[in-house]
């Protein structure tokens, strides 16, 4: 190393604080995120000066504040639109996009898709509580159908959308889901999430302690979740319960929920494979509901290579000066026809 470099500074999850007050509810699962993905910065060796992160409106879209990194709390909806346009003129910077089920997939939800679809290198974490928190507990799109909400008093007649089922048919090359309480887990997702090479969507399974209390239950609480998820691992089979004694096979086309012996053994059962170019696998997971009497999958559901959007539009504009010469702004905007209004 010369004397005139520097060594990288060695940062922990504290670096990351920005020191404004947190204002989520006490309880939020928010805090739990947060906390994950200061863990995550630090273990990817992130600079701070190299991270920025980008929101919407509503709850989990204060994230940036609390962030010792760069960060825009944008319009609602509208942050995937924001985070496009910088990772293309700042293609060294690690860009993350939060958003919650309301932000994302409503008022947001055409600029959603469209950067999943384009596959350029950016973050999005979807905090999913199934209400709309920050406007004080209307239904929004993930709510159930039935939830009484103050918005859908006798119960919504709305079908939920499914986040990881969306940005699977939008051609996603990286799906996970987490939850906000089972740490370990969540830190290794965003982890896998930042080292892929493309978009990656992660829905985290997230509390609101007020407005929606208890929407993840079965999922999150210590008596109940061995039956009710599921945990994906590249190359092994569908395999849960207490006593890991139940499988997902299929049946056909459709998945079912078998009990381990008695005829049945593991290689029998549904073999994970995130790295299938074909997402139907992928898709057919993300159907699988707790409603519907399935364990609900968390970890990596599909994580492929393709052609990055940010990557190939900067290799156009390259050629577009190498083939005519750096443009004048000036020279374009009085270019064509142009008017003189008196």
């Amino acid at each position: 190393m010369s004397r005139l470099q520097s060594p990288l500074p060695v940062l922990n999850p504290a670096d990351f604080a920005s020191g404004q007050e947190i204002r989520w509810c006490p309880g939020c699962g928010n805090y739990s995120i947060l906390a994950q993905m200061k863990k995550a910065f630090v273990a990817l060796g992130r600079l701070r000066e190299k991270v920025v992160i980008v929101s919407g409106i509503g709850c989990s879209s204060r994230l940036p504040y609390y962030m010792n990194t760069y960060g825009f709390h944008s319009i609602h909806g509208r942050a995937p639109a924001l985070a496009t346009g910088l990772k293309i003129a700042r293609s060294g910077l690690s860009v993350w996009v939060i958003t919650g089920d309301g932000d994302g997939l409503s008022i947001g939800g055409n600029h959603l898709i469209h950067a999943i679809r384009r596959n350029l290198d950016i973050n999005i974490v979807l905090f999913n509580n199934r209400i709309y928190g920050l406007t004080k507990g209307q239904y929004s799109p993930t709510s159930p159908l039935g939830k009484v909400t103050k918005s859908s008093p006798m119960g919504s007649i709305e079908n939920p959308i499914h986040p990881l089922s969306i940005a699977i048919g939008c051609e996603a090359t990286f799906v996970a889901r987490s939850i906000d309480t089972h740490v370990k887990h969540l830190s290794m997702v965003l982890e896998r999430a930042a080292r892929h090479d493309g978009t990656s969507f992660i829905e985290v399974y997230q509390n609101c302690v007020v407005f929606n209390d208890g929407a993840w239950d079965y999922a999150k609480e210590q008596d109940q979740k061995a039956d009710n998820i599921i945990e994906l691992e590249h190359g092994k089979p569908l395999i849960f319960g207490k006593n890991r004694d139940k499988g997902i096979r299929l049946h056909g086309m459709e998945p079912e929920v078998v009990q381990l012996g008695k005829g049945i053994a593991e290689d029998d059962l549904l073999f994970h494979n995130e790295n299938c170019p074909e997402p139907s696998l992928a898709y057919l997971l993300s159907r699988m509901r707790h409603e519907d009497g399935f364990p609900e999958p968390i970890g990596v559901f599909h994580c492929v290579e393709k052609p990055r959007y940010d990557r190939k539009i900067n290799e156009q504009i390259e050629q577009a000066i190498q083939k005519q010469g750096v443009g004048n702004l000036e020279e374009l905007f009085r270019s064509g026809d142009t008017w003189t209004v008196d």
